[in-house]
């Protein structure tokens, strides 16, 4: 049935169809990741790679040009700013899109696909010469692809910068040199004061690293925790898979997963916690009226925002001390004896003051610098002509130089993130983004709700959940990520609200001596 009405009426219902589109290419990805038999990855690669193109060619076509346009001109002196900063958003992605060739987007979909499932393997097996070629190709098609979109970029980037822009719209890596320097100059002596310190109370920080919780156990708790936090059966689905996630795959269809990691008895806990805070933000997000869903405007600000909630419930919520007292004596109950020895010994758990090898089970004080270490391992293998053979051993230096620790195998190395396996450079800065974002729109939570640590206490989470959905998820990309964090906390970002937090709370888990 042909489609009728204004321009803008029409580019509506073609993003309705492109929307459903997406979806189906999200439902696709989260079955590869969850319960997809290994042998359908070739498969699922052709599915996802016809899918890509027909996304290609909705974005970039003369007809969707031609609309784009025909809205434009309907744009009149009274328009509202929410139409016009849409069509804005349209114009700019539909010029990207018209950059790239079609048969690139099909290599790539491809290549993503098949580097997952390499990877998985070559993790596995601790073999990162198996992955090697798979990062090989997704190198050089990211690089191509980002020689396509410089002619669409509104000011001149470098091919790292290009690729970021989808994650972090706006960011250069100027800026997050700045925000950066900070932590590589206060994180690591940090570390090392906490290293020799002789406190008991650091020496005994990992109790739970020689406990075993049963898998029955974490799997109850994290049922527990999402109840508690608002999970709803009917919209959100928890799975399991090999690197946890979140993704939302329609307007009432929030989709995690989890997974359980034998020696690391509260990375399922902490996992959800934090897949959760994803889900709670997308959740939020406004998808109501129509200047939002299915347009630009309903989309996450960036992934540093992104990052910032989960962060903020995995760190500032199940990591504290009011958190692990309330929840000790669940996690003890299932247990024939304490392992902890009281909700001190539980919280300091949750907390290690040690440096990890593994990014996603870091504790709060080293985790910016895995993020450091992977930023500056992107822009050597994609611009400054760092040949792949190398990484390992590059990994293995600058993680030494870093965090004083060295992985004894690729697996727990450069083989550990799934996002390099997809092609994703240009992702991972967002998650130390979202540590800083965090610290900061923390400190504006409190200054208008009170002591976030004292509605935890009182078991009044959905006091949080309320201020985040009052002044952070209704934004969406009404403003990027530093807007976000000016217009809400009235100063620009910073590294000193998460390095002042990081030492506030090294002191109170007596890491310091």
């Amino acid at each position: 049935m042909p489609v009728t009405g204004s321009a803008l009426d029409r580019l509506h219902q073609h993003l309705h169809q492109t929307r459903l589109l997406g979806s189906i290419s999200s439902a696709l990805y989260y079955d590869q990741n969850t319960v997809m038999p290994p042998a359908g990855a070739a498969w699922r690669g052709e599915q996802l790679a016809l899918l890509a193109s027909q996304l290609h060619e909705r974005q970039s076509s003369a007809d969707y040009a031609e609309l784009v346009a025909a809205a434009e001109g309907e744009l009149g002196a009274d328009a509202p700013p929410q139409r016009r900063r849409n069509l804005q958003l349209l114009r700019l992605e539909l010029e990207r899109q018209r950059c790239l060739d079609p048969a690139l987007v099909s290599a790539l979909a491809r290549a993503q696909s098949r580097g997952n499932a390499v990877w998985q393997e070559a993790r596995a097996r601790n073999d990162f010469a198996a992955f090697a070629p798979a990062l090989g190709e997704l190198i050089q098609l990211r690089r191509e692809q980002a020689s396509q979109l410089a002619g669409a970029e509104p000011v001149a980037r470098s091919p790292w910068e290009i690729l970021a822009q989808p994650f972090e719209p706006d960011i250069s890596k100027a800026r997050l040199e700045e925000l950066f320097a900070p932590l590589k100059a206060e994180l690591p002596p940090l570390i090392a004061q906490v290293a020799n310190s002789q406190a008991p109370t650091a020496a005994s920080a990992h109790p739970a690293q020689s406990t075993e919780l049963p898998e029955a156990l974490q799997e109850r708790l994290c049922a527990d925790l999402l109840t508690g936090w608002g999970y709803d059966a009917s919209r959100c689905q928890r799975s399991r898979s090999a690197h946890p996630f979140s993704c939302t795959l329609g307007p009432q269809d929030f989709r995690i997963t989890t997974r359980v990691v034998p020696g690391q008895p509260l990375s399922a806990f902490l996992a959800t916690a934090h897949e959760w805070g994803h889900s709670l933000y997308e959740q939020g997000l406004p998808r109501t009226d129509d200047h939002f869903f299915p347009w630009p405007l309903g989309e996450a600000t960036s992934m540093g925002v992104h990052e910032s909630q989960s962060l903020f419930w995995e760190c500032r919520v199940a990591r504290s001390r009011s958190f692990a007292e309330r929840w000790h004596g669940r996690f003890a109950a299932g247990l024939a004896a304490d392992p902890w020895g009281g909700a001190p010994g539980f919280w300091r758990a949750l907390n290690p003051l040690k440096p990890g090898l593994i990014r996603v089970e870091a504790d709060e004080l080293s985790y910016g610098l895995h993020i450091v270490l992977r930023f500056e391992l992107e822009l050597a293998l994609l611009e400054q002509g760092m040949p792949v053979d190398e990484l390992p051993q590059q990994w293995n230096q600058r993680m030494r130089d870093l965090l004083g620790i060295q992985p004894s195998t690729d697996a727990e190395g450069c083989l550990q993130d799934i996002h390099w396996a997809e092609g994703l450079f240009g992702y991972f800065p967002s998650y130390a983004l979202g540590h800083l974002i965090s610290a900061q729109l923390s400190e504006a939570m409190e200054q208008d709700i009170g002591p976030i640590q004292g509605l935890i206490a009182s078991g009044c989470e959905d006091a949080l959940q309320g201020w985040l959905g009052r002044h952070v998820w209704p934004l969406g990309r009404l403003v990027n990520a530093e807007e976000l964090v000016h217009q809400v906390t009235g100063r620009p970002l910073s590294a000193r609200p998460f390095l002042d937090y990081l030492g506030a709370k090294v002191a109170d888990l007596g890491g310091l001596g």
